[in-house]
Order: C-alpha cells, then sequence, then structure tokens
C-alpha cells in the first residue's frame, strides 16, 4: 500500500501526575526531515525519538511536538537554593560589618531574591519510557492516516492511467489515417502541376514522411512506462522517487509525439496526454 506524506496525528495520555501529548505533522519532502520540539527537561530523549521515526518513516518533513504538563492538583514543588541563600547572607553581613545603616529585611524579601527559590527539577528518567512509548502509537496513527491518503492517491494515478492508455489507443488508430493522408496530400500536389509521379519515387517519399513521422515507438514506450506504474502501485516499499522517474519518462515520450505530429488530431492527443502525466506527476509529489 502506497503512503501519502501529508498527514496528522495525535495522541494524548496521563503517566502519574503528568498529562504527555505528542502532535505529528507530515508534508511532502525530498528525504526524511525531522524537526523537534522538545521541553528542556527531555531533550536527552532526541536521538531515541529521531530513530524510532526513521524506522517508520522514510521521506517527508516531520513537525514532532511533545509537551508535558504536570497536572493542577499537584502543586510544584519549590526547596531553597541553600548556596544562593548562603551567598546572598555573607553579601549582607559584609555590608553591614560597614557600618553602613541596612535596612531591615524579612524572609520574604530573601525568599523573593533571583535564584533563592527554585523549582524542582523533572526527572525525566522515570518519564522516558512512556513517553517513548506513547510516541510509538502516535507514529502508527500517522502512518496510518499516510496510507488512507495513499488509497485516494493510487485511485487517482490509476485512474489516469487508464485514461492515458485511451490516449495512446487512439494516437495508435491515428497512425494509418495519417499515413494515408499523407499520400493523398502528395498526390494532390503533384496533380496540380500536372505531373505523373514515377511509382518508384512516389513511394521512397511516403517511405521518408511516414519514417519522420512514426511514433510507434513512443507510444510502445508510454504503454510501457503504463504498466510499469501499475506495477510499481502495487508494491510495498518507497515508490515516489520511482514514479517520479516514471514522470519525467513519460512526459518525455509524449512530448516527442507532439513533435513529430503532422496532424491536428494527433496533436491534440499529445496535448491530452500531458494534462494527464502533469496531473499524476502532482499526486506523486506527495507519496512517501
Amino acid at each position: 500500500m502506497i503512503r501519502s506524506m501529508t498527514a496528522f496525528a495525535t495522541e494524548k495520555s496521563e503517566i502519574d501526575s503528568w498529562s504527555i501529548s505528542w502532535e505529528l505533522r507530515s508534508v511532502n519532502h525530498r528525504f526524511l526531515d525531522l524537526s523537534l520540539r522538545l521541553p528542556e527537561s527531555f531533550r536527552f530523549l532526541e536521538p531515541k525519538i529521531r530513530d524510532a521515526t526513521s524506522l517508520m518513516l522514510k521521506r517527508g518533513k516531520i513537525d514532532c511536538t511533545l509537551q508535558c504538563a504536570e497536572k493542577e492538583v499537584e502543586s510544584t514543588q519549590l526547596r531553597v537554593n541553600d548556596v544562593a541563600l548562603k551567598q546572598l547572607l555573607s553579601l549582607i553581613q559584609e555590608v553591614e560589618d560597614t557600618g553602613i545603616d541596612a535596612k531591615a529585611y524579612s524572609a520574604l524579601d530573601v525568599l523573593t531574591w533571583p535564584n533563592i527559590l527554585q523549582e524542582e527539577k523533572v526527572d525525566g528518567e522515570l518519564l522516558a519510557d512512556p513517553i517513548l512509548q506513547i510516541l510509538k502509537v502516535t507514529l502508527e496513527n500517522l502512518v496510518n492516516a499516510r496510507e488512507r491518503e495513499g488509497a485516494r492517491l493510487h485511485s487517482l494515478i490509476d485512474e489516469r492511467c487508464t485514461l492515458l492508455a485511451k490516449q495512446v489507443l487512439a494516437a495508435r488508430q491515428r497512425i494509418p489515417i495519417v499515413i494515408k493522408n499523407i499520400r493523398e496530400k502528395m498526390e494532390s500536389r503533384l496533380a496540380e502541376i500536372s505531373l505523373s509521379p514515377n511509382a518508384d519515387r512516389l513511394e521512397q517519399e511516403m517511405v521518408y514522411h511516414a519514417q519522420k513521422t512514426d511514433i510507434a515507438e513512443e507510444l510502445d514506450r508510454l504503454d510501457s512506462h503504463i504498466g510499469e506504474v501499475r506495477q510499481v502501485l502495487a508494491g510495498q516499499e518507497s515508490i515516489g522517487r520511482r514514479l517520479d522517474f516514471m514522470m519525467q519518462e513519460m512526459n518525455r515520450e509524449a512530448n516527442t509525439l507532439g513533435s513529430k505530429s503532422v496532424d491536428t488530431t494527433t496533436t491534440k492527443i499529445s496535448v491530452e496526454m500531458k494534462v494527464l502525466i502533469e496531473q499524476m506527476r502532482e499526486q506523486v509529489q506527495n507519496i512517501e
């Protein structure tokens, strides 16, 4: 099953007194580009997060956000910074020893001094395993979303392959008509100037024009490319780059067909082919 590179997934869970949530946003990109937004206390998890992501995703720009919040029912634990407190009291004593009449200060004044009070640091190690487990679930949800969108892209591309195959058939059926028109046009011009054509010479000219305007090879290659695209779509591996290459090859054949065309109908068929190929190319750009 093919995967789109555009998807969104989120997962939230509560672990002890903590609320943990992951949010993943994915858009198309040539390679796997992971952008992480983590609380400072969980920066140490970055290598494991990247490893877990690369195991499940091969391409796409992924915005990955982790939010960890302690429940309101649990008050924030504060503690006195003993080192900073001793330094502050020592400095106050030094000022008083100089004989300067220092203003009276209270315990509350001391506590409001910068760095005297500190919040209890979060022990990230205790939450590491639950956080990574929740990430795994979120990644699975993202992959599922990518596959659902991929199924829609598969249907759109297959539908356009069918339409393209019909255009190839129409162009192939046009070949004998084009050759007949060339012959009639040459004979008409000779008749206008009252010349009796040399049969051998006329056939040589016909062969020359037939070779010059022959599009059978381009049509054969287009048929082959359509079959290859459908075969690739049925694969299980990452196929975006391969399909992108196939679109380039198909577009080249459609362009060559148009440049060889000496027939208005065939030219219109070439234009329609290029429209269908471009529509597929836009969809392929979003496939992993």
